[in-house]
């Protein structure tokens, strides 16, 4: 009898729902800079994430219902501490430094994704891999210059935030394999949320009921954006959703230069290419190896 994996039937369901995941995200990131201007970093990601609690409020039933193992819990509590670090550092990072060059940024998050699936999850590291690990830290250098400009708080934040990102997508897909995306997002939310209290009490403001507005409007995308890319994981492999987060550049490099008057800079725009290549030939060399080790499913079953 032979045994399918679900994760390896749907790879077109699984990039569709990663393209609305990066959609979503963009939109996202230009309402946080937005709001950005007048709330604290920090108060801003407690609250996108407290409004975000309603959103997964459907989830909650399942939560009641569910029976998870230690180690399950555990996972989830892994997953809100480094989520909430790469939260307050990426709002950090939102003020200081353009959209473009955020989302240039977060395309390391393969690369740390593939580092920790080797050191973590023991999947195999080879010298082609190493290589395209050396090009894709090149484009970041190509994006920061260092020693030809001065590199900011900001550009130090979105290293960080690329890193417990990177964390929270490698927990984050053991977990789609344990339970439904609806919980991963709502536990997500909820871990998030506690973690990231204690910070905004800190620097807390009163917000203007506009600045309320925008955060609900916030809180919605970010949770359907982690909503679709928890759909994407579950649906197909990592190597192919992935590279569909790299059309996040074009949306948001047109959205910094319409809203808020940023020049395209060619050296990020050349950093991201590079970058990008480095993970699309990962991908196609991951697709190339599975499709040598695949069986023939047309083939004779003893």
């Amino acid at each position: 009898m032979s045994i399918t994996t679900h994760i390896d039937q749907r790879p077109m369901h699984g990039i569709v729902w990663m393209l609305v995941a990066g959609l979503l995200f963009v939109l996202m990131n230009a309402l946080v800079k937005h709001v950005g201007q007048g709330v604290p970093s920090a108060q801003a990601a407690f609250l996108r994430f407290a409004f975000g609690l309603f959103f997964v409020l459907p989830a909650f039933g399942q939560l009641r219902r569910a029976r998870f193992s230690g180690r399950i819990w555990g996972l989830f509590a892994l997953r809100g501490l480094v989520h909430s670090v790469a939260v307050l550092c990426w709002f950090y990072a939102m003020t200081q430094i353009t959209v473009a060059e955020v989302v240039a940024m977060n395309y390391l998050n393969p690369i740390y994704v593939m580092l920790g699936a080797a050191l973590f999850l023991g999947e195999t590291f080879s010298t082609r891999r190493m290589i395209a690990v050396a090009f894709a830290f090149a484009g970041v250098l190509i994006i920061l210059r260092p020693g030809l400009r001065e590199l900011g708080a900001g550009h130090l934040s979105m290293v960080f935030t690329a890193i417990f990102l990177g964390a929270s997508y490698l927990v984050a897909k053991r977990l789609s394999q344990e339970t439904s995306a609806a919980v991963v997002v709502a536990m997500m939310s909820i871990t998030v949320t506690i973690g990231l209290a204690p910070v905004a009490w800190v620097v807390w403001v009163t917000p203007t009921l506009v600045q309320l507005g925008w955060l609900v409007l916030i809180a919605f995308f970010a949770t359907a954006g982690h909503y679709s890319m928890t759909r994407a994981f579950a649906e197909a492999p990592v190597s192919v959703t992935q590279p569909v987060t790299f059309v996040q550049i074009i949306w948001a490099a047109a959205m910094g230069a319409w809203l808020f008057a940023e020049p395209v800079d060619i050296w990020v725009v050349t950093g991201a290419g590079v970058i990008i290549g480095a993970v699309s030939y990962i991908t196609w060399r991951e697709a190339m190896l599975n499709r040598r080790v695949t069986p023939n499913p047309n083939a004779a079953k003893s």
